[in-house]
C-alpha cells in the first residue's frame, strides 16, 4: 500500500500553540542573510498591519450595519462609510485601500508593469502601505518599519507569508477573535525572537512569568501605570491582561513609557497598538537619566525590568531624584529605584526586576541608600527569584517592592507600617529546557498570594487568605530587624531553613526495616556473583 497522502486540512493547525509553530516556521525561512534584529521588525511589522488592517474592516462593517439598520440604501451608506472620525473616534487606525491586507493578499506575488505603473513587487507595496497608515494616523508617525523592498528580503518567501497570515484561522472565528489571536502571535514572536537573539533579546522582553508577579502583587486595576525602561511594553500587556481577567476594561488605565532604544521603542508602540492600549510613550525614544519624558507625571503603579549594572549612565550628582544619596558612578541600580520613587504619588506602589547584589551591595555608597529606604519605610516587600528565568543571563535576580503608604486603607487592611516582607521563590518554577526556567501558575499564585494575605488586600480577604510566617519561604520583619542585618534584604537571611519533613516511623524500627533490607541485598549481590563467576568459568 502506498503511504497516505498528507491532506490539506492533515496539515492545518488545529490548536493556538501549533498555530504560533507553524506561523513560526513559515517566517523563519524568510530569514535568509537578515541579522536578527532586522528580521524582527520585518516580522512583527508584518503582524501589525494584519492586526490594523482587521481592526480596521471589522469597524468598517460595523458602521455599515448601523447604517442599514438606520434604513439608508446602498449609495448613502457609501458616501457617509468613509467617514474618518468614525473610525479613529473609535480607536481604529485610519487605513487607506492601498494599505488593506484584502489589497495586498490580493498582489502577494506583486503587480506587473503597466502602462501607468511599472512592476510593484510586495515588498514595495508593503512599504507603500506602511507609508500611508502613519500618514494617515499621525500616532503611527515614524513608527512603523520600511525594510520590505530591500534586496536581502527573498520577495517570493514574503508573498508566501502573506499568503499564511492571510489564512481563514485568523478569520474564521469572528474578526474580534482573530485580533486577539494577532496579538497572541506578536507576544509570541517576540519571545521567539528574545531567544534567538540571546543576551540583547533582554533588552526588549522580560519573561512573562516574572511580569506577572509584578502585576499580581501589585494589582493595577486603575489609575496611571508607568514603565522607565519599557522595553516592548510586555508590562503594560500583562496589565491589561489582568484587567481582562478581573472583568475590567484596559481603558482603566493610563499607560506611560519610555524607552531609550529606537527600535524597541517602535517595538512597544506597535504592541501597545495590537493589544487595544492608549499609551503615552513620548513623541520619540529617549534616555529616562538624561531627559524624563514625563516629568510632571505621577503614576499609581510603576513596573520596570531596568538593565543591570549598567556602568555607562547619564550623572548629575545635583539630580533632584536622588533624595536618598547620589547613585555611584559605575552602577545605575540605585539610579532607576530612586527615579522611580520619585515618581510615585501618594499612595502609589511599585515592582523592580533588580540583580540580586542590589539587595545587600556597600560599594559606592549604595548601602547607605539602601539604608535610608528602609528607614523611610518605602520598601515593603522583597521577593528572591529562583535562577535561569531570564534566558538572556545568567545573573540571578529579586523584584523589590515599594508603597508610599503602609497603613490600613486602599493599599489593604493590615497596617504594616515598619515591617518588610521577605519571600524566598527561589525553589520554585521548573525547567522548560536546558536553559530556562518558568512560573507556572500555581508558582505565580502562591508569591502574590502571600503578599496579598500579609497586605490584607480585598482579593486576599475576599479569598479567606490570612498571614503566616512559613519557615524557608516568607518572614515579616520589623525594621529594627533589617537594620540588625545591616540593612541587607536579602530574603534568605530571614526566611530561614525549611522545616524537615515529619519522619513518624520509631527509630529502632527503621533501624530493623533498613538493616533487613540490606542483608537482602548482601544476600543478592553474592547470589549475581556465584552466577557471573559460573558464566566467566564456562567462556574460559
Amino acid at each position: 500500500m502506498p503511504p497516505r497522502t498528507k491532506t490539506k486540512s492533515d496539515a492545518a493547525p488545529s490548536t493556538m500553540k501549533e498555530l504560533k509553530d507553524t506561523l513560526w516556521k513559515a517566517a523563519d525561512k524568510l530569514r535568509g542573510s537578515m541579522d536578527a534584529s532586522q528580521y524582527k521588525d520585518i516580522i512583527l511589522g508584518l503582524v501589525f498591519l494584519k492586526y490594523v488592517s482587521d481592526a480596521f474592516e471589522e469597524r468598517r462593517a460595523q458602521i455599515a450595519s448601523e447604517l442599514e439598520a438606520d434604513g439608508l440604501a446602498e449609495d448613502q451608506i457609501a458616501q457617509l462609510i468613509d467617514d474618518v472620525d468614525e473610525y479613529t473616534g473609535h480607536g481604529v487606525f485610519w487605513v487607506l485601500a492601498n494599505a488593506r491586507w484584502g489589497f495586498l493578499s490580493e498582489n502577494a506575488k506583486g503587480i506587473a508593469a503597466s502602462t501607468a505603473e511599472p512592476t510593484k513587487s510586495i515588498g514595495l507595496l508593503i512599504d507603500e502601505a506602511m507609508d500611508a497608515i502613519m500618514a494617515s494616523n499621525p500616532a503611527l508617525a515614524a513608527t512603523l518599519p520600511r525594510l520590505y523592498n530591500k534586496d536581502n528580503i527573498d520577495q517570493r518567501r514574503l508573498g508566501e507569508l502573506v499568503d499564511l497570515f492571510n489564512s481563514a484561522r485568523f478569520t474564521g472565528q469572528g474578526s474580534t477573535r482573530a485580533r486577539d489571536l494577532l496579538g497572541e502571535v506578536y507576544e509570541y514572536f517576540l519571545e521567539k525572537f528574545a531567544a534567538a537573539e540571546g543576551k540583547r533579546g533582554g533588552e526588549f522582553y522580560t519573561p512573562a512569568g516574572v511580569v506577572r508577579v509584578l502585576v499580581e502583587i501589585l494589582e493595577p486595576t486603575h489609575g496611571r501605570v508607568y514603565d522607565p525602561c519599557c522595553g516592548s511594553g510586555g508590562m503594560f500587556v500583562q496589565a491589561e491582561k489582568f484587567l481582562e481577567s478581573h472583568k475590567k476594561e484596559g481603558s482603566d488605565i493610563s499607560v506611560y513609557g519610555q524607552e531609550l532604544n529606537e527600535r524597541t521603542w517602535r517595538l512597544a508602540k506597535m504592541n501597545l497598538a495590537i493589544h487595544g492600549l492608549n499609551g503615552n510613550l513620548a513623541s520619540r525614544w529617549g534616555d529616562t537619566f538624561a531627559r524624563d519624558q514625563h516629568p510632571d507625571m505621577q503614576a499609581d503603579f510603576v513596573m520596570a525590568n531596568p538593565p543591570f549594572n549598567i556602568k555607562d549612565w547619564a550623572r548629575s550628582e545635583s539630580d533632584p531624584r536622588w533624595r536618598y544619596g547620589v547613585p555611584p558612578v559605575g552602577n545605575a541600580n540605585y539610579a532607576w529605584i530612586q527615579h522611580i520613587i520619585s515618581k510615585l504619588a501618594p499612595g502609589g506602589s511599585a515592582g523592580v526586576v533588580m540583580a540580586n547584589g542590589s539587595m545587600s551591595s556597600n560599594s559606592g555608597g549604595e548601602g547607605d541608600i539602601r539604608a535610608q529606604l528602609v528607614e523611610a519605610d518605602l520598601v515593603s516587600c522583597m521577593v528572591a527569584l529562583p535562577t535561569q528565568l531570564f534566558r538572556s543571563t545568567g545573573i540571578p535576580v529579586c523584584t523589590w517592592f515599594f508603597a508610599k503608604d503602609k497603613t490600613a486603607g486602599a493599599g489593604g487592611s493590615i497596617d504594616r507600617t515598619g515591617q518588610v516582607l521577605f519571600i524566598d521563590a527561589r525553589n520554585l518554577g521548573h525547567m522548560v529546557d536546558r536553559a530556562e526556567r518558568a512560573f507556572s501558575d500555581d508558582d505565580i499564585a502562591k508569591i502574590a498570594n502571600t503578599f496579598r494575605a500579609w497586605r490584607g488586600t480585598k482579593s486576599a480577604t475576599d479569598a479567606g487568605l490570612t498571614y503566616e510566617d512559613e519557615a524557608g519561604f516568607s518572614y515579616s520583619a520589623t525594621l529594627a530587624e533589617v537594620k540588625a542585618a545591616d540593612y541587607s534584604l536579602t530574603p534568605g537571611r530571614f526566611v530561614g531553613a525549611p522545616e524537615a519533613s515529619r519522619d513518624e516511623e520509631p527509630p529502632e524500627d527503621k533501624i530493623t526495616r533498613l538493616s533487613a533490607d540490606l542483608l537482602a541485598q548482601l544476600g543478592d549481590s553474592e547470589r549475581l556473583a556465584a552466577i557471573v563467576r559460573e558464566q566467566l568459568g564456562r567462556v574460559s
